[in-house]
């Protein structure tokens, strides 16, 4: 079965039928290319591709936290599910040993690649709402969960038009024509494009501008979601917490009992916090005294709680309000994606020598009584050169590690470290 995309695709130079879509707000009107269907696939098609997109997600959040962004302060918080989407529309346009090298790297799936990660959204999309219309302050019983593409494409410069297929019938992306050398316009629509897909909640593209680029890709993520049992804000008090550099500060800390899943590992103990439906909060906490951040231990909690039974559990969790922001160069060499950095051939099917200039992803969080609100962008520049009485207790009194996950495809959206709520 199939379904026609709900935004087509800026055709390059061979001339597809091009249909204007007038729109007044900015961003720039989509240009759409006429004739190109989007698949529509079934998850239980695809369930080893989907395992392999939420091991890569995990690989990519993992080196997200381990890199810490430009906080400095010890929390952190990234959207390893908005980086992998923006990585695997860049591998459609990729060819040759840069191909090779994601493939490897990111642990992307070998065989119907695309189809899984169109089978990926699909079962995301059925939470889509519009970010704008969310009540912050009384986050929403249904969940919202929005994802968003956008190309931002230099008119002078065609875009692949294989390219722009692909991303058409796998991702429904759309593609915004723009003169990068027009600043003043440009500019303002692109930063306008992240403002209205997160909420508000990230004003401006988290890559700086540069009048020479061709080519930006940007992917936005936005959550919203109430508990599926609120805190009474009541039961929030001042209570300790040790900070990672073992100052004792007092943070607004909200308690109470519910049935939850629990796991103890060696080194760890987590628990899955439910939101109102169809996402949990995972929180992991590590044994006092254990070295290093204790990233690996949250692959080994997502096994254990799996197979756990919801059971009375007493929680102690602090409030917190956390924003960070990465520069992904830097994260992408750590990854090994340096032929991907360097290239200056392998993307030509989307663009002639298009080579990788910017790459940047900025995130934020509100954690309390109510619910949860999280938003993140991902940026990729580029530039064509060539009741119960508990029967335990979990206290999140010392630094943790939490993910927003999506529980029909295990996909981690958000990843973060607390180091100290009061910073």
């Amino acid at each position: 079965m199939k379904r026609k995309i709900p935004a087509r695709i800026l055709a390059g130079a061979a001339g597809l039928a091009l249909v204007l879509t007038a729109c007044a707000a900015s961003p720039p009107a989509v240009v759409k290319a006429g004739g190109v269907e989007r698949v529509s696939v079934g998850r239980s098609d695809y369930q080893a591709g989907l395992a392999q997109l939420q091991a890569s997600a995990r690989k990519l959040g993992a080196t997200l936290l381990a890199n810490g962004g430009e906080a400095g302060n010890g929390n952190v918080v990234a959207s390893p599910g908005s980086l992998l989407l923006a990585l695997a529309m860049l591998r459609t346009g990729a060819s040759g040993a840069t191909a090779a090298e994601m493939d490897n790297v990111l642990d992307l799936p070998a065989q119907h690649r695309d189809e899984a990660l169109a089978a990926l959204l699909a079962s995301l999309e059925a939470f889509d709402g519009d970010p704008g219309s969310v009540d912050e302050k009384n986050p929403p019983r249904r969940p919202v969960l929005h994802t968003a593409n956008g190309l931002f494409v230099d008119k002078r410069v065609p875009a692949g038009e294989g390219y722009l297929r692909s991303l058409a019938r796998y991702f429904g992306a759309g593609v915004y024509p723009v003169d990068f050398q027009d600043e003043g316009t440009t500019k303002p629509a692109i930063d306008a494009w992240v403002d209205k897909n997160t909420g508000g909640r990230i004003k401006k593209a988290p890559a700086g501008y540069r009048r020479e680029n061709t080519f930006s890709m940007v992917n936005a993520v936005y959550f919203a979601s109430a508990w599926k049992v609120p805190f009474n804000p009541a039961d929030t008090a001042d209570r300790p917490f040790t900070t990672a550099t073992g100052e004792k500060v007092s943070v607004p800390t909200m308690s109470g009992v519910q049935d939850l899943a629990f796991a103890r590992g060696e080194g760890w103990q987590a628990v899955d916090l439910p939101y109102a439906e169809g996402f949990v909060m995972r929180l992991v906490l590590p044994d006092a005294g254990t070295p290093g951040a204790g990233e690996p231990y949250l692959a080994d909690a997502a096994r254990a709680l799996a197979a756990a039974a919801p059971a009375p559990t007493q929680i102690y969790l602090p409030h917190w309000d956390d924003k960070s922001s990465f520069e992904l160069r830097e994260v992408f060499a750590g990854l090994g994606l340096r032929k991907m950095l360097d290239t200056e051939t392998d993307f030509d099917s989307i663009q002639p020598g298009l080579k990788i200039t910017q790459a940047a992803q900025a995130a934020n969080i509100t954690v309390a009584e109510k619910g949860t609100i999280a938003a993140a962008a991902t940026q990729i520049n580029a530039q064509a050169v060539s009741g119960t009485v508990s029967s335990r207790t979990i206290r999140f009194d010392r630094p943790f590690l939490y993910e927003i996950v999506h529980v029909e495809t295990g996909l981690p959206l958000f990843m973060g470290r607390v180091s100290n709520p009061s910073s």
